[in-house]
């Protein structure tokens, strides 16, 4: 049991299957999966499809704090990238042998790709400042947390951009062989990564640049070229996500798109088990983590908790499980759980 509970996991694991079971209760129904229409629907299913963003954006976040840093500029990443890609495909009107259809200003894989390309330039744009400029990461992230939110209002011109062109509408509502296919995207971004820091030497170097940066660079590894490139990995996430937002919502909104986004990475990060001092990093604990907040998320609204109380809520819980994995609290516990009782002193009343 003691080993079961020391694995990094294992309290992820313990706080979503608990908060599954409080849906359960609540709603009946939660659990109940149908097949309608050729794919699955349920609560779990659209738990799983809210989630895939947070899963991307999470997945590049671990990276970036395993090297001792951290990227607040991701929700701003996630808006420019879904004004890019709403821009160019937009959804023109046209009639095409007498049916009015809406098509693609640019061809979709172009728009997918500027949107990439797009993250990727955020992403080595924050990666620079912090390893070759010397920047703090929160101060170098910053920045374009506030600039990107400014560019990506300027670029939809503080409108909300609809987007028409249907085929477009798969990647963030689509699905395959049951299954969202937002999770899919999830999935092969995990396993690509999971393999390349576990079957190469990237992972341990990872590990050696959070442990000691100095350390690592002196025996070799370069750190820098790493750093910058975690966050370019990070702002390429962010644009998945503002594609699969997007996709869903079938607009882009420069002003509210991936806004708080990176505080809920963060926290799945941490969750999951990853260290924000760097060095130790978990890609399942902060997939884990994602769907934990998502999850949560739903629990709240499901039991009905007004909107401007719900962050307060969702605030507490996450503090209640934080205490929960850290091993001093539960060391604490467990001294004051078997504390003998005081032997009555002679003379004083007992």
């Amino acid at each position: 049991m003691n080993r079961a509970t020391a694995h990094r996991l294992f309290w992820p694991l313990v706080t979503l299957t608990l908060l599954l079971l409080v849906n359960a209760v609540i709603n009946p129904g939660f659990l109940r999966l149908q097949w309608r229409d050729g794919h699955l629907y349920g609560s779990l299913v659209d738990i799983l499809n809210r989630a895939a963003p947070l899963m991307l954006v999470s997945l590049g976040m671990t990276l970036v704090i395993a090297t001792r840093g951290i990227d607040i500029s991701v929700g701003a990443t996630v808006a420019i990238s879904a004004a890019v890609a709403a821009l160019m495909i937009g959804g023109q009107l046209v009639i095409v042998d007498g049916v009015p259809t809406h098509v693609s200003r640019f061809p979709m894989w172009a728009a997918i790709a500027g949107a990439l390309a797009v993250g990727a330039v955020a992403g080595l744009w924050n990666g620079v400042l912090v390893a070759k400029v010397g920047m703090q990461p929160i101060i170098a992230t910053l920045i374009l947390m506030v600039a990107g939110r400014g560019i990506a209002q300027l670029l939809t011109n503080g409108q909300i951009i609809t987007i028409y062109y249907a085929p477009y509408f798969f990647i963030g509502s689509g699905f395959l062989l049951g299954l969202p296919f937002a999770l899919f995207v999830a999935a092969a971004v995990w396993g690509a990564l999971h393999l390349l820091l576990t079957r190469t030497a990237l992972g341990l170097f990872i590990q050696a640049i959070g442990i000691n940066p100095q350390a690592a660079r002196v025996a070799g590894v370069r750190a820098r070229l790493i750093t910058v490139g975690a966050y370019v990995f990070c702002g390429v996430t962010a644009a998945m996500a503002g594609l699969l937002i997007s996709s869903n919502v079938k607009s882009a909104d420069g002003n509210n798109a991936g806004l708080l986004l990176e505080l809920d990475a963060i926290l799945a990060v941490t969750l999951g088990g990853t260290l924000l001092t760097g060095g130790r990093f978990s890609l399942a604990g902060s997939v884990i983590g994602a769907l934990i907040i998502q999850t949560l998320t739903s629990t709240i609204y499901s039991i009905g908790v007004p909107p401007e109380v719900n962050l307060v809520v969702k605030a507490a819980v996450v503090f209640a499980v934080m205490l929960l994995q850290s091993a001093e609290f539960r060391a604490l516990l467990r001294r004051i759980a078997v504390r003998p009782p005081r032997e009555p002193v002679e003379g004083w009343p007992c």
